[in-house]
């Protein structure tokens, strides 16, 4: 028997089982005063919905290597990714200086906001500062426990927890280093595309499909071929899914992206856009790239020039040669990854939001 790793009702089992997590945290935490229950009710609002990306790749590589769908500690230990994910948000939120999440406040400014609101002393918002580093490590301590809970608990999973507990060490590791890579680009006036893209590779591509996929895998007794397959499809589909991102962080409806449109400009994101635009344009360009990007009315100028030096239409190019090199790697692991991963390759690429 085989299902698809977008099935309806694993995206529900997974909703279900964060939800019961935070509760249980939440009651747990609660004999410490009404303060903690602020930080616990932000961390399940910040997890509900999105679309549980990771979770399916870790239950796509799960099913891919022959494990039972729908698996119950397959799903916590999936569904303990977003903790991950949360985590790695809010801290980007932080560092991005970034008002908005999801059409929400980011949680340094819903903190910053509630401490104005029940006038508090102090500084509001070194207070939502604070609270934002503080909740994006605890979520990533919930990670780690939710998934190891999860394993443990299976004895079909339990022999092979030191596996996935490798992958999802390796994820943390890696998506440090993207950030930082990240954060290290801002820095300088111009980035390569090479340089673009290795940011893209370990700040998105890596811990959003392949470790998810890999942690899924091993669950499920994976031999190393088969991870090594699905590396190749979950890089070049996990990169396509970043750039994706950062068209839209451009050039997207804010109604449904749910974050400013340009953001990223207006931010100075050093990204494949920025690094492509750099590449193709003249010296009047690059003047526009020095004098506007990273400013507040820069967003409009700069956008022209990335569609008029054909850096967007490079970068869909781009998106394309990339969906086509996971589209091949995913037919050479056969009829039943066609079925698994397919419809979650479309999610990741062709996407509005």
């Amino acid at each position: 028997m085989t299902t698809r790793a977008d099935d309806p009702e694993f995206r529900t089992r997974v909703d279900h089982s964060l939800a019961a997590f935070a509760e249980a945290k939440a009651r747990s935490l609660s004999v410490l005063g009404p303060d903690l229950d602020h930080l616990t009710r932000a961390a399940l609002d910040f997890v509900r919905g999105g679309k549980r990306l990771r979770p399916q790749f870790c239950h796509a590589g799960w099913l891919v290597a022959g494990g039972t769908p729908l698996d119950e500690h397959l799903v916590t230990a999936a569904a303990s990714l977003e903790w991950l994910q949360g985590s790695a948000l809010v801290h980007d939120d932080l560092m991005d200086g970034s008002d908005t999440r999801r059409g929400r406040p980011s949680i340094h400014r819903a903190f910053e906001q509630l401490h104005r609101d029940e006038d508090r002393a102090g500084d509001a918002t070194g207070f939502g500062l604070s609270t934002a580093v503080l909740l994006g490590d605890l979520m990533l301590s919930w990670c780690d426990e939710m998934m190891t809970t999860a394993i443990l608990d299976s004895p079909t999973m339990a022999p092979r927890v030191a596996a996935a507990r490798h992958y999802l060490d390796l994820c943390k590791t890696e998506v440090v280093a993207g950030q930082f890579l990240d954060v290290a680009a801002q820095t300088k006036d111009r980035i390569l595309v090479d340089e673009a893209m290795a940011i893209v590779r370990f700040k998105s591509a890596k811990y959003t499909v392949e470790r998810p996929l890999h942690i899924g895998a091993a669950l499920a007794g994976a031999s190393p071929d088969l991870i090594e397959a699905l590396s190749a499809v979950a890089l070049p589909l996990g990169e396509a899914f970043q750039l994706r991102d950062d068209v839209l962080g451009v050039f997207g409806d804010p109604a449904v992206t749910g974050k400013p449109a340009g953001d990223d400009l207006r931010e100075g994101k050093r990204t494949v856009l920025i690094a492509r635009a750099y590449e193709l344009t003249d010296a009047a360009g690059h003047e526009v790239l020095r004098e506007r990007l990273g400013t507040s009315d820069g967003v409009e100028p700069v956008a022209d020039l990335i569609r008029t030096c054909g850096a967007l239409a490079a970068v869909e190019a781009d998106i394309t040669r990339l969906e086509e090199q996971a589209d091949a790697a995913i037919d050479a692991l056969g009829p039943q990854a066609r079925t698994v991963l397919g419809p979650l390759a479309l999610l990741a690429t062709r996407r509005a939001s």
